[in-house]
């Protein structure tokens, strides 16, 4: 009964983790210098599975999702044209984060879509293990 709510509370920590790392994307779309050096690079959060354990009443079904990491898109930078720019290069480029607002939008759809479906299943089954309570009031 308690691994359904430990399932949906795994969703809801890495679909905040998710929507956290959308934020952080679209908050330095413009960011042309980071301490590290050259444009802010985008980056995207990677779920595993928990497995589940290969004995007991439900043998091998998962155990919910945990972030794995949070890894850098290595996809190139977009270059502008801006020989004015104190960033520019020798032919007048600057570069620019590899952040795509339209690919931030959907994901950030997709995330808040999983974390809204983690919140419902956890809340049905905090109802049903309630319910189970009064049953032999």
């Amino acid at each position: 009964m308690f691994d359904a709510l430990k399932i949906s509370a795994s969703g809801l920590t890495a679909e905040s983790t998710r929507l956290g790392v959308i934020a952080n994307n679209l908050a330095n779309v413009d960011t042309t210098t980071t301490p590290q050096g050259g444009p802010y690079r985008r980056e995207f959060v990677l779920l595993s599975a928990v497995p589940g354990s290969p004995t007991g009443a439900n043998p091998h079904i998962g155990q919910g999702v945990v972030v794995s990491a949070i890894l850098q898109d290595p996809s190139p930078f977009k270059t502008v044209y801006d020989p004015t720019s104190p960033l520019a290069n020798a032919k007048g480029n600057v570069l620019y984060p590899n952040v795509n607002l339209a690919t931030e939008m959907v994901d950030m759809i997709d995330a808040t879509s999983a974390y809204q479906a983690n919140s419902s299943a956890f809340t049905a089954d905090k109802t049903m293990a309630l319910k189970a309570l009064t049953l032999g009031a």
